[in-house]
């Protein structure tokens, strides 16, 4: 433990709503953007498996053009659905995220030139990959990349900002902002269990779309809930693997917090491991018989319980980190009801309108064949 003193002085600004609001609406948002975030990530990771690791050529390029149509989208998606839970995370726990962010500053900083870099990367394989089919998948390569050390940089991020003990090494060995947590047992785990997430949701993201051309083509819907099924089903058993290198990470006082100290954690734990059992022997059984419902319907409901489960014992991880020093108590709270009701609204609208702009905009249903389309078929991977 440090001393107290070197942990910078609680806002005294008061918070605007009540403290259980903020972190009801910091869990929310941040269910909101992981999702959109997984989907990002696991589309641009099984497009490049499509591009290079499908036998047939023809359909492993339709499949890679029809993801790389979504990323310019979901990308954006994942933006602004990161922006509210980043600002709810600065608003709670701001005296932690602030000093860890200027011991990283410029790998943080950093964040920014990936993302717009990787941004333009979706954008050319999107928009112009079909005339260059010889450098599409090395640009959607070197824009998957970006976005992982984005995610990288994160889990530094947040790793640090939960540990404090770290902080005063850290500064004075190093004051230039160069700082990552890299001694940090859990941050490999941690990160990974993010990647191999995402690659999970993108499995069923292929199923959404595979239920969107259903009618339509199902010569090739019935190979996107192949593709897209058995991805989500392996990348769910590797988790396993992952989640208990996470768990013993873990400092003991910290790993009880799930085995059994707090019934909360404990409990949300066996949610978690259940509800992937479930969605494992429901998609497997979807599989075997074709059955685009189970797989598009109820998976991923089975799975929007297990994230929202894993988002709220995610918030009880950091705050057992931070037991001593942080305190919701010493928060001032001064509601302002003339505001508050507006922003709920709004805020409910605004996600409404969202998905009403993903529904129209044809998010899951196959991209329109390229002008030039024999030629991205018999191009050079």
């Amino acid at each position: 433990m440090i001393q107290p003193s070197l942990i910078p002085t609680l806002d005294p600004n008061p918070l605007p709503a009540p403290y259980w609001l903020f972190k009801l609406l910091l869990l929310v948002t941040f269910v909101l953007h992981i999702v959109a975030m997984n989907f990002m990530l696991g589309a641009g990771v099984l497009a490049l498996g499509a591009r290079w690791g499908f036998k047939k050529r023809d359909t492993g390029n339709r499949v890679f053009f029809d993801l790389a149509k979504k990323l310019p989208v979901l990308l954006p998606a994942a933006i602004t659905l990161g922006i509210a839970p980043l600002l709810f995370v600065q608003v709670l726990y701001g005296q932690f995220f602030y000093t860890s962010s200027v011991l990283m500053a410029w790998p943080w900083f950093l964040v920014l030139v990936f993302l717009t870099a990787a941004y333009y990367g979706f954008y050319y394989v999107s928009y112009r990959g079909a005339r260059n089919p010889g450098k599409a998948g090395g640009v959607m390569l070197f824009s998957v990349i970006l976005v992982s050390l984005i995610g990288f940089i994160y889990s530094n991020n947040i790793t640090l900002s939960q540990t404090p003990s770290r902080w005063a090494a850290k500064y004075f060995a190093n004051p230039s902002g160069w700082n990552l947590n890299l001694a940090e047992p859990t941050l490999i785990p941690r990160f990974l269990h993010f990647v191999v997430a995402a690659v999970a949701v993108g499995g069923l993201f292929l199923v959404f779309m595979a239920l969107a051309n259903w009618k339509r083509d199902l010569a090739y819907a019935r190979q996107l809930l192949q593709l897209g099924g058995k991805t989500f089903l392996y990348a769910t058993m590797a988790q396993f693997v992952v989640g208990v290198a996470f768990l013993f990470g873990l400092p003991r006082d910290l790993r009880m917090v799930f085995l059994g100290d707090n019934p909360l954690a404990t409990a949300l734990l066996l949610v978690g491991v259940a509800g992937a059992l479930a969605a494992i022997l429901l998609m497997s059984a979807a599989l075997r018989t074709d059955n685009i419902r189970v797989a598009a319907l109820y998976v991923p409901a089975i799975l929007a319980a297990v994230i929202a489960a894993m988002a709220v014992m995610r918030d009880i991880l950091r705050d057992a980190y931070l037991k001593p020093y942080f305190n919701p108590g010493q928060f001032a709270t001064t509601t302002q009801w003339a505001v508050l009701p507006l922003f709920l609204v709004l805020f409910l609208a605004g996600v409404a309108l969202w998905l009403i702009m993903l529904k129209r905009y044809g998010l899951l249903g196959a991209a329109k064949p390229a002008p030039d389309r024999s030629a991205v078929l018999s191009g050079s991977r």
